[in-house]
């Protein structure tokens, strides 16, 4: 199934976070204003989710097109590598 993935950034004083990540299906991806990513069970989707919460919590970005650009790139580089295994 793909998903289009969901988050929330959020203004601090240290800089912007990236948190509370959800997952949406869909039939028309969109990786040019989203991020999409196929699992193959809910089980799989959740555990990228928490993977998400853990990765990006500690991590903040300078401005919003940074953070969106980085939770892409991590998205999109997991799935190459779920893919080749």
């Amino acid at each position: 199934m793909i998903y289009q993935l969901n988050w929330k950034i959020l203004p601090g004083l240290r800089g912007i976070s990236c948190s509370e990540f959800s997952a949406t299906p869909t039939t028309v991806p969109n990786n040019e204003q989203g991020v999409a990513f196929e699992c193959s069970t809910q089980a799989e989707r959740d555990s990228l989710l928490r993977e998400l919460e853990v990765h990006f919590a500690p991590q903040r970005f300078s401005n919003n097109a940074s953070a969106f650009e980085t939770v892409k790139a991590y998205v999109l580089e997991r799935s190459a590598r779920k893919t080749q295994s």
